[in-house]
C-alpha cells in the first residue's frame, strides 16, 4: 500500500510540475514577439516542458497511422531503447503489416555523435597530421541525418513505421489526441510550426541524461575505482584491446577520452563488414536487391561514389548484451555470435554464407561482388596463419563476459570491497 501510495504521489506531483512548466512558458509568446528573447527561468521551464511532452509522445500510439505503433514500441525503455523482441527488423505500416528491412538500433548514447562527414580528422588543429578516418557519423544506420530532431522524423512518416503520409498528418493526429493547448504553450510565435515542437519535443525527451546516457554500467563503476572485474572479465577486456587479439577497440573505443569523459565504444565511423545476407527480410527474396548502407537505398546523396557501398555506422556497445538482434539487418541473434563472426568470418566462412551450386562458398553475399573491395580486412579479419582464428572458444567466451559489464544498472554486490591503489 505505501508503494501504491507513494506512486500516485508521485504522478500528481509529475502533475502539479507539468502545469507549473506550462504556465511559464505561456508568458513566452508575448515577449517574443515584441523582439524581446525568453529570460533564463522561462527557457529552462520551456525546455523542461519539451521535455515532459516528448516523452507522453514517445510513448503514444495515436500519432501513428495504425493506431498500434509508437516510438516505444521499437525503442522499449526497459531494454535500452531498443526493441524488447528478437524480430531481426519490425513490422509497421498503416496496418502494422509492413515490414522494415533494417535492425532498429537504440537510442542510447547518441549524444556526442558527430555530424556526418565524408573525410574525418580526429583533430580540428589543420598543423596536425591524423589520418582520414573517412566517412564518420550522422545518426541512423547510413549517417544520414545529423540531428534528433531530423532522426524523430524518419519514424513518424515511413510507410513502414508509423505511415504518416504528411507533417500534417502528424499533426491532425496529435490534435486529435488532445495535445493541441500543450504545442501552443510552448510555441515562441503564434504562427511557430508546430510539426516542427513535435519532433523538438522528442529531441529534447531524448537529451534526459539519467534515461539515455546514464553511466551505470559495471565498467563505469570500475573506470570510478568503486568495482572491479572479475578475472574473466578482465581477460576479455585485454582480448577486446589486443591488436593481435581481438582488435575490437580499434573501432568501439574502451578508453576515457583526454578530458576525463568515458568511453563511448565506438568510433563513429561507417565501415563495411560483409554479414551474410538475411532471408529473413522480405526485399531479400529479390537477387536484385541490395541494402548499400552508406549509398543507397535510404540515402540517395551519396548514391555515386561506389566506394561507400556496404558501409554501416559502427554502433557504441554500451548494453550491446541486453540486444536480442546484431548487425544492420538482424542476421545475428546472440553476442557470442556475434562475437564469433568477427573472428571466424574469414578463417570458417562456411559457418556464416551459403553453398553455390559449383559447391563453392558464396562469401560477403549480401553485397554485390563489385564492391567486395569495400569490406573491412583488418584484424581479426582477413587470412590467417594456419588459418586459425584469432581468439579461441575461450578467449571468445572472456569478451562476451567483458561486453556484459557495458549494461547500465549495475549495482554492487553486497560485501564486495574494491581496494584503490
Amino acid at each position: 500500500m505505501n508503494t501504491m501510495v507513494s506512486q500516485l504521489f508521485r504522478i500528481a506531483l509529475r502533475g502539479m510540475y507539468v502545469i507549473f512548466a506550462l504556465m511559464m512558458v505561456m508568458a513566452a509568446p508575448a515577449q517574443v514577439t515584441q523582439g524581446k528573447p525568453l529570460s533564463r527561468v522561462q527557457a529552462r521551464s520551456r525546455a523542461q516542458a519539451l521535455g515532459v511532452l516528448g516523452r507522453d509522445l514517445f510513448h503514444d500510439a495515436r500519432l501513428s497511422a495504425s493506431g498500434h505503433m509508437a516510438c516505444s514500441s521499437c525503442h522499449d525503455d526497459a531494454h535500452a531503447f531498443a526493441p524488447a523482441n528478437n524480430l531481426p527488423v519490425q513490422y509497421g505500416g498503416p496496418d502494422m503489416h509492413r515490414q522494415g528491412h533494417r535492425a532498429v538500433p537504440s537510442l542510447m548514447y547518441l549524444q556526442d555523435v558527430p555530424q556526418f562527414a565524408e573525410h574525418f580528422f580526429d583533430s580540428e588543429d589543420e598543423a596536425d597530421e591524423s589520418p582520414d578516418n573517412g566517412p564518420t557519423g550522422g545518426l541512423t544506420w547510413d549517417g544520414r541525418v545529423d540531428t534528433a530532431r531530423g532522426q524523430g522524423e524518419i519514424p513518424l512518416l515511413s510507410p513502414y513505421e508509423m505511415a504518416n503520409t504528411s507533417r500534417r498528418a502528424v499533426l491532425r493526429r496529435a490534435l486529435a489526441a488532445g495535445y493541441g493547448p500543450r504545442l501552443d504553450a510552448l510555441a515562441l510565435i503564434p504562427a511557430d510550426d508546430r510539426f516542427g515542437l513535435i519532433v523538438e519535443a522528442l529531441a529534447t525527451y531524448q537529451q534526459e541524461s539519467g534515461l539515455f546516457y546514464p553511466y551505470t554500467s559495471k565498467y563505469d563503476a570500475v573506470l570510478a575505482g568503486r568495482a572491479r572485474l572479475s578475472p574473466q572479465e578482465a581477460w576479455g577486456r585485454d582480448l577486446f584491446e589486443r591488436v593481435d587479439k581481438g582488435n575490437c577497440a580499434s573501432c568501439h573505443v574502451s578508453q576515457t577520452g583526454h578530458d576525463g569523459t568515458p568511453p563511448q565504444f565506438t568510433d563513429y565511423g561507417l565501415i563495411a563488414l560483409g554479414v551474410p545476407r538475411n532471408y529473413a527480410i522480405g526485399l531479400n527474396a529479390n537477387p536484385a536487391y541490395f541494402d548499400l548502407g552508406l549509398c543507397g537505398p535510404d540515402r540517395t546523396d551519396l548514391s555515386d561514389h561506389p566506394e561507400y557501398c556496404g558501409l554501416f555506422r559502427t554502433p557504441s556497445l554500451r548494453n550491446v548484451a541486453t540486444r536480442h538482434v546484431f548487425f544492420h539487418n538482424g542476421v545475428i541473434h546472440s553476442l557470442r555470435q556475434a562475437v564469433a563472426f568477427y573472428v571466424l568470418r574469414d578463417v570458417r566462412p562456411q559457418m556464416w554464407y551459403p553453398t553455390g551450386p559449383d559447391g563453392r562458398v558464396r562469401i560477403y553475399d549480401d553485397l554485390p561482388v563489385r564492391f567486395h573491395p569495400n569490406i573491412n580486412m583488418d584484424p581479426p579479419f582477413g587470412p590467417r596463419p594456419g588459418n586459425q582464428p584469432a581468439l579461441s572458444d575461450d578467449e571468445i567466451d572472456a569478451v562476451v563476459a567483458f561486453l556484459g559489464t557495458l549494461t547500465d544498472g549495475y549495482v554492487r554486490p553486497v560485501g564486495d570491497v574494491v581496494i584503490k591503489r
